[in-house]
């Protein structure tokens, strides 16, 4: 099943300010695949936050690969600012959600390679260093290396699919799913995912219940 992840900066700190940050976060995330192998399909690394789309082989994959992952990272950012133990980096642990594997999921992908331009950060997307789109158009074999193939085909168009403007209708559904970790898909899948993986929940209005209910 792929996942999209992502986590926050504590307070919206910024986790990277220069390009030695976000570097150093692409080591710890090279280094992690080869501990933990993990099918990465894509990531982008903005200034508080980050998003990936993983897809993991068998159950506990995930888990295993995201604790390393920010552990390591959290580590050494304190050691290079000297104020290890002073506290968090994270907002808490990383969220995630379930993507069905059709047409969603290039939906996902989108959404993760487009932050960038989302953010007026570059004019077009494959512009972000930081960002497997960077990677999958300007890198050698071995900058490309760490991407895996996707569960569905990409789109011979897909730069210019990823620097068009998303939907209202596309982005509030992923925002959706964002906010809650609801799986995202089809409404039938939704259902079928979120009673496999114990995430009902998910889909319950957020608030107190009424008094009449």
């Amino acid at each position: 099943m792929v996942f999209h992840v992502l986590n926050r900066g504590v307070g919206r700190r910024k986790l990277f300010r220069t390009d030695r940050d976000y570097q150093a976060f692409e080591n710890v995330l090279i280094e992690t695949l080869a501990l933990r192998p993990m099918r990465l399909c894509a990531y982008c690394l903005m200034p508080n936050h980050w998003h990936m789309v993983l897809w993991p082989r068998r159950d506990g994959e995930l888990a295993a690969f995201m604790q390393r992952l920010t552990t390591t990272h959290v580590r050494r950012w304190q050691e290079f600012r000297k104020i290890a133990g002073t506290g968090h980096v994270y907002q808490g642990r990383y969220k995630s959600f379930p993507i069905e594997q059709d047409e969603h999921c290039l939906t996902a992908l989108r959404y993760v390679e487009r932050n960038a331009l989302r953010a007026d950060l570059v004019d077009r997307a494959e512009l972000w260093p930081w960002c497997s789109l960077y990677r999958w158009r300007y890198g050698n074999d071995k900058a490309k290396s760490i991407l895996s193939p996707w569960p569905v085909d990409r789109p011979r168009q897909w730069l210019q699919w990823v620097n068009r403007p998303r939907t209202d209708a596309e982005l509030e559904a992923l925002r959706q799913c964002v906010g809650r970790n609801r799986p995202y898909g089809s409404a039938d899948w939704q259902r079928r995912t979120a009673a496999r993986l114990g995430l009902q929940s998910t889909f319950r209005a957020v608030g107190r219940p009424s008094a009449h209910s």
